[in-house]
């Protein structure tokens, strides 16, 4: 067979939560985050979900309240949330997933829009071989509030995706990519074998209309 990728969404997915809600939750209890800062955080993701604002808008917006901010500390911050929070919220079904698409020798890549941060351990934790995620601009190691285009959202997802195949010469027909989020419809249809896993309604609609895959990958 000819080489392929599989391609895995992180929230809702991979682990069975919404890591930035379960981030900003830590980050109060931390203080890190003040309790108005992150009431606007949840009225963003709040606003976004009614369908008031644009994801992408949102997550512009949270990387230029990082501004200023020491990588090497929100790294760390970062690698101890998702040891303590994240990593018993991995999905069962996730692990054969995995295993299945090793099997066939495949390569694995996480497809987040997620931080690079938090996408390197998830990627250390399950033995991924990438990560095509959020990346932060950095100077003189602290963040400038500025993102490494192209954001990793809707299209930005599937323009990545795009770019990763070509550099290894992979031909997307070939490659998987599994999701849950309607969000994700541009890197879906994208590959040659959509995978919707636990799906919201949205995309579970238009799974059945197309006949794509669909998954319960338990909790």
């Amino acid at each position: 067979m000819p080489p392929a990728i599989a391609f895995f969404d992180l929230d809702r997915t991979l682990i069975s939560v919404n890591s930035l809600t379960g981030w900003m939750r830590r980050e109060v209890r931390l203080g890190h985050l003040s309790k108005r800062r992150a009431v606007q955080g949840a009225a963003w993701v709040g606003a976004y979900r009614l369908g008031f604002s644009r994801m992408e808008g949102l997550i512009r917006k949270a990387m230029s309240d990082l501004a200023g901010a020491d990588e090497a500390i929100l790294r760390a911050r970062t690698r101890e949330y998702f040891d303590k929070e994240l990593v018993h919220r991995i999905r069962p079904g996730a692990h054969a997933a995995l295993q299945q698409h090793r099997a066939q020798a495949d390569r694995l890549y996480l497809l987040t829009a997620s931080s690079s941060y938090l996408a390197d351990a998830v990627v250390d934790a399950l033995g991924l071989d990438g990560a095509l995620a959020n990346r932060f601009e950095v100077v003189d190691g602290r963040l400038t509030g500025r993102p490494i285009e192209p954001v990793c959202y809707g299209q930005g997802k599937a323009d990545l995706a795009r770019g990763l195949a070509a550099q290894q010469g992979v031909d997307l027909a070939h490659c998987a990519f599994y999701t849950d989020s309607y969000a994700d419809l541009p890197a879906m249809e994208l590959v040659g074998v959509p995978v919707a896993v636990n799906p919201d309604p949205r995309l579970l609609r238009l799974a059945k209309q197309r006949g794509w895959r669909t998954e319960d990958w338990g909790d």
